[in-house]
């Protein structure tokens, strides 16, 4: 069996929009660094990603010095959204959970507004390493996240993809794969180890930084999304729902919690710990 390395990494720099893949990556302790640090919200402060509006996915958020970003989509001109000041805050839903945030300039939510053609708007982490609790069943006191779905950081393999690609193709809707791994919008894409290998992790270490697996990762609708057209089939949740099952959920991919800050590197070697 050939060496696990780090294949590649992504970050969202608003939650549900398209990620970004740097060669490398700041390891903070609620997520990697820009990942998911915005979020967009409805008329009523509830989060909206790509399970009501899968175009969500066309859309880029550029990452801009001091935290800012540049949102761009298929139609419409980019728009510079600056972070900004915390001098008001909004309470945002969130998976049932209520996180105070910091609402961005008028014309970022007039652009949302009209890319979703709805009232939205877009709203800002300021401080991560108080605002949102990881799930305290999972968790260690004190840790953190941003607005990924509940944990830091996501991890996935490329040979669970491949195992998993070769079960749709066995299929009754085998003419939708094989699935790229955008579809799972993972954080740390790992090669060189066995299908569902993933499974049996509890600690691991990617180059200088070692992380803690939480839980398998329960899958959505979102993983039925094409993440270049926006449409959306069935798959991979039908698979997934006959082959892997966990506590009633679907799965794929771990959720991590960092032990320490760093830096990860494509190429990086990946250690399996515990």
């Amino acid at each position: 069996m050939p060496t696990p390395v780090l294949r590649s990494v992504h970050v969202h720099p608003v939650k549900a929009m398209r990620s970004l893949a740097p060669t490398e990556a700041e390891v903070q302790p609620w997520g990697l660094a820009g990942d998911r640090r915005w979020a967009v919200v409805d008329a009523a402060d509830k989060v909206v990603t790509q399970r009501r509006h899968p175009r969500m996915a066309l859309a880029t958020a550029e990452p801009l010095p001091g935290g800012g970003i540049i949102l761009s989509a298929p139609g419409h001109p980019p728009v510079t959204v600056e972070v900004p000041h915390p001098s008001s805050t909004v309470t945002m839903e969130i998976f049932d959970n209520f996180v105070e945030t910091v609402p961005a300039s008028p014309t970022a939510a007039a652009w949302l507004s009209a890319y979703l053609e709805g009232d939205f708007r877009l709203v800002h982490m300021d401080a991560p390493e108080h605002r949102r609790p990881v799930d305290p069943e999972y968790a260690l006191p004190g840790e953190t996240v941003s607005f990924a779905d509940g944990y830091p950081l996501l991890v996935a393999t490329t040979s669970s993809l491949d195992a998993l690609n070769s079960l749709i193709a066995q299929g009754d809707h085998a003419h939708e794969g094989p699935l790229p791994m955008n579809r799972f919008r993972p954080n740390l894409v790992i090669g060189g180890t066995s299908p569902w290998a993933e499974d049996g992790w509890t600690r691991l270490a990617v180059g200088e930084v070692t992380f803690r697996v939480a839980r398998p990762c329960g899958r959505c609708v979102v993983t039925t999304t094409n993440q270049v057209t926006a449409e959306r089939g069935k798959e991979p949740l039908r698979t997934l729902a006959r082959h892997r099952k966990n506590d009633g959920r679907v799965i794929f991919g771990q959720n991590l919690v960092p032990e320490h800050t760093g830096t990860v590197r494509v190429g990086d070697e990946v250690k399996i710990l515990d």
